[in-house]
């Protein structure tokens, strides 16, 4: 009998061949499959399998930690053992608890865990920024507070500093890159007043830059031992990040403009023409204190018809011009400063109705001129005037 083929055999038995479907895989084996292979080209051009650590490259991080995934997820290893020729699955080492839920994270999920950025489109190789040691030691050093045990010595002040900065006193400017930073110096960093209390002895950074390591307070009754370029940082990365000025950084208002000011208005000194026998009799001493966005002439015109003016005729006795300030807040200021030498005089107005205008002080014209000079050095947080001796006088 002749030999048969097997087909001739298959025929005879009237048997036929059915073709086994091949098995599709899940996009999260695919992912899998080429996440190992990934690890598996590693090995072959460094000899070793990735390792953790902050100074290694990025890929190799990531690897390590994707690879400590797949030791650790049982369901995985029959996929990819056929492919780990090298024995990478075999090393013995404890499950990393984030994968105790049973699924492989994606690499921009791994990423995020190193501290790095992923693009929003793209491979992994194609990373558009990665945040640099320094930065992600930084956001952990601010992170890093702890209760601060004699912050009752600290509260007053950032009580005043907050009374000053809605009085007009200081201001709160912008952090610039790389700025510096000062003992006793406040600022506002993630919506929080910080001050810092201590600048300890510098030292050079591995980078080669000098640095120091801070004592800052915190509002809320924290502190943190940082290092200064972690500030540094931490308040230019900080959109609403910023400096809050010292009250003798610099004039408030002058007599003129410098570059970049912005003009924001005007303080007014008025003296009356009323014949009203009190105003009449301490017309050198009687003044309206205000503060106006327009033109003074503009402000007082028909001032005699007015019961704000007096229902007379006023002339301006002194102006200065205000840049880069709240004039509402500044004029608060004043009202209060001048409070206890504050005019009580009531008038009828053209209607018969009862007036106390509220804006004018028994002062003289050289006591609101010191005033203003104190405003402008900052020095006026330290004096409050006395009506009796006509003239400021320091707090006690």
């Amino acid at each position: 009998m002749a030999d048969l083929t097997d087909e001739e055999m298959l025929a005879e038995l009237e048997a036929t061949i059915e073709a086994r479907p091949e098995r599709r895989r899940t996009a999260r084996e695919e992912r899998v499959i080429a996440g190992f292979e990934d690890i598996v080209k590693f090995y072959e051009s460094h000899g070793r399998a990735p390792l953790h650590g902050e100074g290694r490259d990025v890929f190799e991080r990531l690897y390590a930690v994707r690879l400590d995934r797949l030791r650790a997820l049982h369901d995985c290893r029959s996929l990819i053992e056929p492919l780990d020729q090298h024995g990478l699955l075999a090393s013995d080492f404890p499950e990393p608890p984030a994968a105790a839920g049973g699924d492989v994270a994606e690499d921009e999920a791994l990423l995020a865990e190193l501290g790095v950025a992923a693009p929003a489109e793209g491979s992994i190789t194609e990373l558009r920024h990665v945040r640099s040691r320094e930065e992600i030691h930084a956001a952990e050093e601010i992170a890093n507070r702890t209760p601060c045990p004699d912050f009752k010595e600290f509260k007053p002040l950032f009580a005043a500093v907050q009374k000053e900065i809605a009085d007009g006193v200081r201001q709160t400017r912008r952090f610039g890159e790389n700025a510096e930073i000062l003992k006793g110096e406040f600022f506002i960093l993630g919506g929080q007043s910080a001050y810092v209390a201590e600048v300890r002895e510098e030292f050079r950074a591995p980078n080669g830059e000098r640095d120091a390591r801070l004592r800052v307070i915190f509002a809320n009754g924290t502190e943190s031992n940082l290092l200064r370029r972690s500030l540094q940082r931490a308040l230019y990365k900080d959109e609403a990040g910023r400096r809050v000025t010292d009250p003798s950084a610099g004039p408030l208002f002058g007599d003129a403009a410098e570059e970049d000011d912005v003009e924001s208005g005007t303080i007014y000194v008025l003296r009356s023409l009323s014949e009203d026998p009190y105003v009449a009799a301490h017309r050198e001493l009687v003044h309206k204190i205000g503060v106006t966005g327009g033109a003074v002439e503009t402000r007082i015109a028909g001032a005699s018809h007015q019961a704000t003016y007096l229902l007379a005729d006023v002339e301006v006795a002194a102006t200065y011009k205000l840049f880069n300030i709240n004039r509402v807040k500044l004029e608060a200021l004043l009202h209060k400063l001048l409070d206890p030498a504050r005019l009580d005089l009531t008038l009828q107005d053209r209607f018969g109705q009862p007036v106390r205008p509220r804006e004018w002080f028994v002062v003289p014209l050289p006591a609101i001129e010191e005033i203003v000079v104190r405003i402008r050095d900052g020095s006026i947080t330290r004096y409050e005037y006395d009506p009796g001796r006509a003239a400021l006088v320091e707090r006690v």
